[in-house]
């Protein structure tokens, strides 16, 4: 059931949010993410203001990662998962939050949007030859192929009793 005093304090944060008033939003969001612990965009939204008003990046990051665990196919929820990574200078980790996001809904502009403004392209295999040449496309599709099978980064586990 919805709580209604939960959802106007998250309503009022978001708002103070969008202001840049991250440390006044973090009270209210704080506020609704207690009133209803089962939100995901409560938590979401409280850990990417914890992050913005105090610095508390790994928090956030427990936080937000807690939230894309409980609603996997929510686009803002591994949105704000790669805000946190990329504030704290994970950029390759935003980058692998946002194609698991792409995994589950790739459709979404929003998660493509970001993914291109993060996106970075790795030099050519070969650096004497150009980009275009038709041995550095062969082995650039080749290494894409590898890489896609190994893991880049380990999600972290959350217990039931840290959540």
């Amino acid at each position: 059931m919805l709580d209604l005093f939960a959802f106007r304090e998250f309503r009022e944060g978001l708002a103070m949010m969008r202001d840049g008033e991250a440390e006044r939003a973090k009270a209210l969001l704080r506020q609704a993410s207690e009133r209803d612990p089962e939100n995901p965009y409560y938590l979401s939204y409280y850990g990417l203001s914890l992050a913005y008003a105090e610095g508390k990046w790994a928090d956030a990051e427990r936080l937000c990662h807690t939230a894309v665990c409980r609603g996997r196919r929510q686009a803002q929820l591994y949105l704000n998962l790669a805000e946190v990574y990329a504030g704290s200078g994970q950029k390759q980790a935003a980058a692998d939050t946002l194609t698991r996001g792409l995994h589950y809904m790739p459709d979404d502009m929003r998660l493509q949007g970001e993914m291109g403004k993060l996106a970075t392209r790795r030099p050519p295999v070969l650096r004497f030859l150009p980009r275009a040449h038709a041995v550095n496309r062969m082995f650039g599709s080749l290494r894409h192929r590898v890489l896609s099978h190994i893991p880049r980064r380990r999600w972290l586990t959350v217990r039931e009793s840290q959540a």
